[in-house]
């Protein structure tokens, strides 16, 4: 199987304009919205993404039903379902820096069982690269 973060074609990092720096891609970068406040975009670089499919171990399960008796939050699914949400949010930031992207922006969530006890988790978003807005 190919590595689906190196098959497409590296892009040239854009250079910042009028001498400045070019912030890099951190958490800040990231958002929801289909737009940065302050920075405009330069350069749309595509969809990135992260992906991961995940099970419950038997221990995981009997461990889940015994807290579903008591009702409430059920910790140990809570902790997968994050683990599985930051493994994909880091894998999609590790695919557009690979593009040379300084952002990433509509950022999105999915999850979908694969079959019994499996689940696929996929973060996505648009890398692009930003500067400065001139105020």
């Amino acid at each position: 199987m190919t590595d689906p973060y190196n098959a497409s074609p590296a892009h040239a990092p854009i250079p910042a304009s009028s001498g400045t720096r070019m912030r890099p891609l951190d958490d800040a970068m990231v958002t929801t919205a289909l737009e940065l406040p302050g920075y405009r975009i330069r350069r749309n670089l595509g969809m990135v993404r992260g992906i991961t499919v995940r099970s419950r171990s038997i221990v995981g399960n009997f461990l889940g039903g015994l807290q579903s008796l008591f009702g409430g939050n059920i910790t140990i699914y809570t902790e997968l379902c994050e683990q599985a949400r930051d493994e994909t949010y880091r894998d999609m930031l590790q695919h557009a820096r690979q593009l040379g992207a300084n952002a990433i922006i509509a950022v999105r969530y999915d999850a979908t069982d694969v079959m019994a006890g499996l689940t696929e988790v996929l973060c996505y978003g648009t890398a692009v690269v930003v500067e400065p807005t001139d105020h």
